[in-house]
């Protein structure tokens, strides 16, 4: 009768083991594909007969070279990660402050007023580039970075507000009471006991504004004319797409090294990422 139990626990344990086994395959798959058709030459890429998941010719480095010296990848790197600084200091200054008052302010109109700001966030880009050209056409803003430094938060302040303002809701009432009863005025409770408890919070702002300034394709290629201007998610296409021929080696290069940082930060920041997605726990 002993070994019955024991059989079911192995069997459980195997079976766990399997499922996680093929959600890894399942995750790092595509990170896989993308490097090794990275080193593939274009003959072994193109001839329907190669097994598309070995080197069934030698690997080449020409695929890297097109992407570095043909093309202005490095500039287009630069570009995407000064935009999504910036980007993420605004979104930072307006949504933690935005989602804490949202909180904190009693009855139906709170939480009115949350949903009301998370809707606009759903409106689709396509609806809005128009009148954000116009926008940005009065600003003397076409051609510049820094017209999508001023677009991108009109997406990401509404989302990571509404984000902040649950997780807000679920840090008790007493402890700033509390700090305030010690001496702290509501800001600097704020500042002293809140801020530090919504790390989980803060820190799924960052990564979610990132990879959606990483991204985004349609407003970063319709304020964006010059090469030199381009992110990331506008210079790989286009510049590794003519007509119907694709680089495919170089453009599985520029996706590979362009998502690396974002899977690096996801990985050594998940349980956090996902606590602020689950509004977090408050020990």
């Amino acid at each position: 009768m002993a070994a019955r139990p024991t059989v079911r626990r192995l069997a459980g344990r195997g079976g766990h083991l399997g499922l996680i086994g093929l959600f890894t395959v399942f995750s790092a798959f595509p990170f896989y594909w993308m490097l090794i058709t990275t080193f593939k030459r274009t003959s072994d890429l193109l001839k329907r007969g190669n097994n598309p998941f070995v080197y069934n010719q030698p690997p080449t480095l020409e695929n890297l070279r097109v992407l570095f010296y043909d093309t202005l990848y490095v500039q287009w790197l630069a570009n995407t990660f000064f935009v999504g600084l910036l980007v993420v200091l605004i979104t930072l200054v307006l949504a933690v402050p935005a989602g804490y008052a949202l909180a904190r302010l009693t009855g139906r109109v709170g939480e009115h007023l949350g949903i009301a700001i998370f809707l606009t966030y759903l409106v689709p880009p396509t609806l809005l580039f128009i009148p954000m050209s116009r926008l940005i056409a009065d600003l003397g803003l076409q051609d510049s970075l820094w017209s999508l430094v001023v677009v991108y938060p009109s997406f990401t302040v509404p989302f990571c507000t509404w984000l902040l303002m649950g997780f807000f809701k679920a840090i008790p009432r007493d402890l700033e009471e509390a700090a305030m009863i010690d001496g702290y005025s509501r800001l600097g409770a704020f500042v002293k006991v809140v801020i530090p408890i919504s790390v989980a919070g803060i820190l799924t702002v960052i990564i979610f504004t990132l990879t959606l300034v990483m991204q985004e394709f349609v407003y970063a290629l319709t304020f964006i004319t010059a090469a030199r201007h381009f992110t990331v998610s506008v210079g790989v296409p286009t510049f590794l797409v003519h007509g119907d021929v694709y680089f495919w080696g170089s453009l599985m290069a520029g996706c590979f090294i362009a998502s690396v940082p974002i899977a690096v930060l996801y990985n050594f920041f998940v349980d956090r990422f996902i606590a602020g997605f689950t509004a977090g726990a408050i020990k």
